[in-house]
């Protein structure tokens, strides 16, 4: 069964991004991910931006939905996800 695409407001992409990243925890995340190269869970507690845990948690999964982020498992380290912006994220103004 394919996936229902999420019905936005309007096709502005400019609308549409502020309903992906409306809030400050998604922006922020996207930036460490961009900027800080930071890629984990415990990295994005200890970015010092004091995220909560279940916040950070809810986020990280509301980006994944939205096909902003997707997660692998570390190479060297199986029981630990890594998250990465996906070729949409990397894409998204154009």
């Amino acid at each position: 069964m394919a996936k229902a695409k999420p019905k936005h407001r309007s096709g502005c992409p400019v609308s549409v991004a502020l309903e992906v990243f409306g809030d400050r925890w998604s922006l922020l995340i996207v930036r460490d991910l961009m900027v800080r190269a930071l890629h984990s869970f415990k990295q994005f507690q200890e970015s010092g931006e004091g995220i909560a845990s279940n916040i950070l948690a809810d986020r990280l999964k509301k980006l994944e939905a939205a096909g902003i982020v997707a997660q692998e498992r570390d190479g060297a380290d199986a029981r630990r996800v890594n998250y990465r912006l996906t070729e949409k994220a990397l894409t998204w103004h154009r």
